[in-house]
């Protein structure tokens, strides 16, 4: 019988409790830059129901880097699909005239790169406006040095462990001293997230040397078995943390 009333479905709004940027622990966030675009609600889903805790978002300009990914208009369109953190990395020039839009498309965190910006608690202050989780990002030839005042300010420090730009890159082992400085800089409320290159090969350097939040794309999506390799990368992450604590 038609009764004249519209059925609607609740819109997911970002990520369901009890998840907590500030509680300490491992941390898998997929990439999403390795995902099959032909269908990535499915993608997303898959890594969503095996167990990922964020969903990482590199957003690519074609000027801060040479690739174009994509923009808020997909990241919406996954919004109304996923109950995943999402983790919006901006690979852009200008990452403070574009925070309204990632934030207004779902975004739960916005992470812009201290290298595009001679004022960053500007940056900072835009991301705040709009209640969104801050994270800041340095390449692998930028030294922690660089965002030492603003560290009191930020949720999250984005360590790349390749040049940020393209996929499947080797991990940089160079890197590894500036996650331990930035382990003894942080609270425990701050968390470090790693990013290139990251696979069972490498991902318990990267802990053993402070990270948290393991970002891995090409190690999680292009396996025949994704959830499997979740899986693995966070027992090896998770007993490469014990080991060092």
């Amino acid at each position: 019988m038609v009764t004249g009333k519209k059925t609607t479905t609740a819109v997911p709004q970002g990520p369901q409790a009890p998840f907590a940027l500030a509680t300490p622990g491992i941390r898998i966030a997929p990439s999403l830059l390795a995902a099959d675009f032909s269908r990535l609600a499915q993608q997303v889903k898959l890594v969503e129901d095996g167990g990922a805790d964020l969903l990482h978002l590199d957003v690519m300009d074609g000027h801060f880097v040479p690739n174009i990914s994509f923009g808020p208009a997909v990241i919406k369109s996954l919004r109304g699909r996923s109950r995943l953190f999402f983790d919006a990395h901006l690979m852009i020039a200008e990452p403070r005239r574009y925070v309204e839009a990632f934030a207004g498309a779902g975004c739960d965190s916005i992470t812009f790169h201290a290298e595009v910006s001679d004022r960053p608690q500007d940056v900072i202050a835009e991301i705040r406006m709009h209640s969104k989780s801050v994270g800041v990002s340095i390449n692998p030839g930028t030294d922690v040095a660089v965002i030492e005042d603003i560290l009191p300010l930020v949720d999250i420090v984005l360590v790349m462990s390749v040049w940020p730009g393209f996929g499947g890159q080797a991990f940089i082992d160079d890197v590894l001293p500036k996650v331990e400085r930035l382990r003894e800089l942080l609270g425990d409320h701050q968390r470090i997230e790693i990013d290139g290159g990251l696979d069972e090969e490498t991902v318990e350097r990267a802990v053993s040397a402070g990270a948290d939040t393991i970002v891995a794309g090409s190690s999680i999506f292009h396996r025949p078995d994704p959830v499997e390799a979740m899986r693995r990368l966070r027992a090896l992450a998770d007993a490469a943390e014990e080991q060092r604590r």
